[in-house]
């Protein structure tokens, strides 16, 4: 795969150029917009701090395959990933952040592929161009953009998630199953996807040869691939077990279900105000642009119209996308329906190509006033986020427990904001300007009873102690 990739490189200037853009983009001021870590940021890069002084996460636990963080579990993906930058920068926003944009380019890339394999039934420049246009419209899409640059265990399951897609359509099925165990182990939403995407596919590639011996061939793949997928439930299942967070998914009823999947397409959330909630996305922004809804009627008249099973294979997906999203109580969700920004951007290029075709004799025109059209898009997005993102949501990334515990060593913190622990840890330095000690927080600190919800909150370590309510002298 690593070959692949430089070999596609080597040989796409325009798509090194989108990868370019990609990075400048979110490589700006990473480690200052959003202008603190998020209470998750903290505890996945603490986390994988601690495991790469001691082995063992904040609990003691040896090297887990699920982190315990306040009385839900994360999943290990991202937090090794996280080990790994940190190993060369420290405990820093920076290192947190950075396998996030990391991820991202391999989706924009792997999107790239995806919709080239997708579009091999029209002319291969047309085929080429609706690619590039899908991984560029995917780059600047504000529906990725800032999980893209900061801390979000999705960016690595929607990577894993699109090369996996590319693979199963090359008919690479053990290969695919690997990723998508991967992504399965990336971001919870692709726990649910998985299957839903996998199953059909094994079903498919078995049943898609009358003949003997390629059959049994085929056979032993499918059994291959489901033997990997069962060996890796087994620590899923446990998961589910033991997560507090599954309690909270079950309080959605069927009828809400079907009305949360509906809202993840209203016009409100993809074009006016998008998700609500200021990690998500700019208020009062839109998870796609304006423009975006021209072409994704366009997209879906011509996919109809097309009759391709590949293209029918973008609607399959762009109808499951949201389901994760639809089972919880916050909704719409635009974290959890995150598959739906890709997929968007693909259907939105085709829309474009559809509308090339009517103008054949300004077909260059066309796609050239158009790029234009999503470039100034994009370019105001990116000025206000650059100029007024930090303005409007420092307080919904806790930059308060950053401004604390960058000046306090010790001391009473009433617990305001949530986990003023992990902020402590994160961002507190002892008297000698070392990060905490993992061992040293363990040895040190004193538990709250758990909460109705299961959650695990510290009441102190060390020299600091964080009650409900500081008393006043």
């Amino acid at each position: 795969m690593v070959k692949k990739l430089l070999r596609l490189l080597q040989t796409n200037f325009v798509l090194i150029l989108i990868c370019l853009l990609f990075l400048g983009t979110r490589l700006f001021k990473i480690d200052t917009i959003p202008s603190s870590v998020y209470w998750d940021e903290a505890s996945i890069g603490y986390n994988a701090y601690s495991i790469l002084q001691t082995g063992r996460d904040e609990w003691g636990e040896f090297m887990p395959l699920h982190f315990r963080a306040f009385g839900e579990f994360k999943l290990p993906v991202y937090i090794y990933s996280v080990m790994f930058t940190e190993s060369i920068f420290g405990l820093t926003p920076f290192a947190v952040r950075l396998p996030s944009v990391i991820y991202g380019l391999l989706s924009v890339i792997g999107l790239y592929l995806v919709v080239l394999e997708l579009t091999k039934n029209l002319p291969a420049q047309a085929g080429k161009l609706l690619s590039l246009f899908s991984s560029y419209l995917f780059s600047i899409s504000p529906w990725f953009f800032i999980f893209s640059r900061t801390g979000y265990e999705a960016t690595a399951g929607l990577a894993f998630f699109i090369w996996a897609i590319y693979l199963i359509i090359r008919n690479k099925l053990i290969l695919a199953t690997l990723l998508f165990i991967g992504s399965a182990y990336s971001y919870n939403s692709f726990r649910i996807l998985t299957p839903l995407v996998l199953g059909p596919a094994l079903l498919y590639f078995l049943l898609g040869t009358s003949k003997l011996r390629l059959l049994k061939k085929r056979f032993t793949v499918v059994v291959v691939s489901i033997l990997f997928l069962l060996i890796s439930i087994f620590p899923l299942y446990k998961l589910y077990k033991q997560d507090s967070g599954l309690s909270r998914l079950q309080t959605v009823g069927s009828k809400n279900i079907v009305q949360n999947y509906i809202k993840n397409f209203s016009p409100d959330f993809l074009f006016i105000t998008g998700d609500t909630n200021p990690r998500s996305q700019m208020l009062n922004t839109g998870q796609l642009y304006y423009l975006d809804a021209i072409f994704l009627v366009l997209g879906i008249i011509y996919i109809l119209k097309k009759k391709d099973r590949k293209l029918y294979y973008i609607l399959a997906i762009l109808l499951l996308a949201p389901i994760p999203a639809s089972i919880t109580k916050e909704n719409p969700h635009a974290l959890r329906s995150i598959l739906m920004s890709p997929i968007m951007s693909v259907i939105s290029a085709i829309g474009i190509y559809y509308l090339s075709n009517f103008f054949k004799k300004q077909k260059q025109l066309i796609f050239v006033t158009v790029l234009v059209l999503y470039s100034l898009c994009f370019e105001n997005y990116m000025y206000k986020f650059a100029t007024q993102y930090n303005n409007l949501s420092s307080s919904s990334w806790q930059i308060e427990y950053k401004q604390i515990f960058q000046k306090q060593k010790s001391g009473c913190v009433f617990d305001e904001f949530a986990q003023p622990y992990i902020f402590a840890l994160f961002y507190g330095v002892d008297d000698e300007m070392n990060k905490v000690d993992p061992n040293y927080f363990i040895a040190s600190r004193v538990l709250n009873p758990v909460s109705d919800w299961g959650f695990s909150t510290v009441a102190s370590f060390g020299n600091y102690t964080f009650p409900k309510l500081c008393q006043t002298k």
